[in-house]
Parts: C-alpha cells; structure tokens; sequence
C-alpha cells in the first residue's frame, strides 16, 4: 500500500501522492524509515516547507530546473527528492530503464541524476555507461565518501560530478562539493559537523529523547567528524563512531579505508573495529578488488570472503601506516553487501567478519 507515512510504494505511487502533497492546503510531515546501516533505523518527519526548502535550493545550485532520472529506491530520501525536485521543477521523472544508455533515450535537455559512490565506481567500468553519464548535465554522489581518484576519472570522461553531503534529517544533499546550498550554515564544533537551515527535519517519529538529543539550539549534531578549509568548505573525514581504540590508540576507520582504497588492486574498502580480548578493538579491513585484480567473474557470489595467509593486502602495500592504523586483517570479498538504498550495509558485513572468524 502506498503512504507518505512513511513513504512507502512504488515510484509512481510515490509521485503522485508527493504532487498531491505539494498541492494540499496542510499537510502533515512525511515520514522517511531510514536503513540503520550503523545502528538502529529511525523515522525521521520531513516539512513539506523543509522539502520544499531543499528542493528550490538544490535547483538554484544546479542552474535551474531539468529532468530528473531515478535510480535509487523511490522510498529513501535520495529517492524521494529526485521525485519531489521534479514535482517543485514541473518536470517530469525518468525512471532508469537498466542502464543509462537505454534510459538516456527519454532524457531531453537538462537532466540530473543520483548515485551513490558504489553505484559510480561500477558505471565506470562500462564505456556505454560512462559515455552516457557524460551527457548529464550533473551527475551528484552522496550517501557516503566519494574517492578522490574515483571522481577524477570520471572527470577524466567528461561526467559532471557533484559531491553531495547531508541525511536524511535534512531533506538529502544540503552542501555540494563543500559549499552549503545558501540556506544552509555549517559549523564545526569540537571536530563535529553542525548544520542549520530551513531544510532540518521536524523529529524522530515518536521518539522526543533521541529528538531532542540530535538538536542543540537549532543546530543538527550530526555524527560527523570534519573541518572547514581557508575558504569554508566543509570537508568530511568520517564518523564519529567510526573511531576504532585499539590498544589506547584513535584510529579513523574512514582514514584507514581510504589509505587502502589508494591501492591499485582495490575498488572499494570498509574498515571496522571488531572486539578484541588483547587490544579492545582490532582493526579489521573488507576490500573489493578491482575487475581487472579479481580474477573471478563479474556475478561470482556476493560476499564470498577468502583471506591471504598473512591478514594483510597482497602484494604488500607501500603504505607508510601511522602506529596502530595498519588492519590486523584483510577479508577479501566479491562484492560489497548493499542495501537497497545502496549504501554498504555495514552490519552484513560485521555479521559476516564475526561468522568467519576463527
């Protein structure tokens, strides 16, 4: 059954009931059932002034109205704003048609789409695919942290890539390529990013404490660690409970994944920070090799884990590890478990370590 609360049916239902929402003299907030990718899922209410808020925002950033292609869930925020900025533009949405190249064919004039970073690495193998993203006049990667050499190669092939950060307590993408949209503020306190604007959620669906808990005197507290640079541009260096304390040392997990991902033979790493007896926390890395480092077909088993005899990268990587940062192993895996949001779903693969742990 189709509903706004929480969002919920197809994308076609979805739309039709967000036109009839926009249109309505006052209506209740929507509701957006989030993942729980790192913890427990939450029901965030969503304005349609704070939808709206972000949509026109979002617009204006961009340069003006277009068409917007779907290819994420209709039921996540990404999803629904893609729905939503079409129904503030007056355009109409394509849904994606199994790749780009066949969607491309109903796309005319200014046209946009979302993807998570997952989602471009893998475009990125496919020359159709690739050449076809070239032809978007925007193409935003949100929903996690984006690879430097990954977006400069999509660069490379003329793709027009917009990093994205936000949630979904603010209506999605709320500062693109480190600029906040011009609604939006962002401070950094004590290494935590804080946002404000007119895009914040109205709450947590019958739940006032962890309400209350994630606001501070109108600010956001996200559960993000980051800094603004020279010319106040935000830069994400992970999340706060992403810091591994292994044997009294603070290891960014974000950091060590990025460091790995900066290998030749790796497409994508996760790093987490699994219970240990002697050191409270190892720090345990997952990795995906490239197609090329594979050796195994492209639909091999998802999440089939093998491990070197070593619980380190092979070949032995070059990287100069700060003390206590260097994963004591290395799980090895096809393909990165996602949820259908796309994003890696981090409990599959903390569920997985643990199974296959000796």
């Amino acid at each position: 059954m189709s509903s706004l609360q929480p969002v919920s049916g197809t994308a076609e239902e979805i739309l039709g009931l967000l036109r009839d929402w926009e249109a309505a003299a006052d209506p209740p907030s929507l509701v957006i059932a989030t993942s729980g990718s790192t913890g427990a899922p939450k029901r965030v209410l969503l304005s349609r002034e704070a939808m709206r808020a972000s949509a026109l925002a979002t617009i204006e950033r961009l340069g003006g109205p277009g068409h917007w292609v779907l290819n994420l869930p209709a039921t996540y925020v990404a999803g629904v704003q893609v729905l939503f900025r079409s129904v503030v533009s007056g355009t109409t949405p394509v849904l994606f048609d199994e790749s780009f190249a066949r969607t491309g064919v109903r796309v005319h004039g200014r046209s946009f789409v979302s993807l998570v970073p997952t989602q471009l690495v893998r475009l990125l193998e496919v020359p159709e695919e690739v050449a076809a993203l070239a032809s978007y006049s925007a193409v935003l990667v949100g929903g996690g942290p984006l690879d430097p050499a990954v977006r400069l190669r999509a660069e490379e092939h003329g793709i027009s890539v917009v990093q994205t950060y936000g949630m979904s307590e603010t209506c999605g993408g709320c500062v693109y390529d480190g600029v906040p949209l011009d609604v939006v503020e962002v401070r950094i306190d004590d290494g935590q990013v804080l946002l404000r604007g007119p895009v914040l959620f109205d709450g947590y669906e019958g739940e006032p404490d962890r309400t209350a808990a994630a606001l501070r005197d109108g600010w956001l507290v996200t559960n993000d660690l980051g800094h603004l640079d020279d010319l106040g541009r935000l830069h994400v260096e992970g999340r706060a409970d992403d810091v591994i304390i292994t044997g009294g040392i603070k290891v960014p997990a974000g950091a060590v994944a990025r460091l790995l991902e900066q290998r030749p033979d790796v497409e994508q790493a996760v790093v987490l920070g699994l219970p240990d007896r002697e050191w409270g926390q190892r720090v345990v890395a997952v990795a995906s090799r490239r197609k090329a480092q594979s050796g195994v077909p492209g639909d091999a088993t998802r999440g089939a884990m093998t491990r070197n005899s070593a619980g380190s990268p092979e070949p032995e990587d070059a990287v100069e590890w700060p003390t206590g940062w260097k994963p004591k192993q290395v799980i090895w895996v096809d393909r990165m478990p996602l949820l259908p949001n796309g994003k890696v779903d981090r409990q599959a693969l903390v569920a997985m370590v643990l199974e296959g742990s000796p």
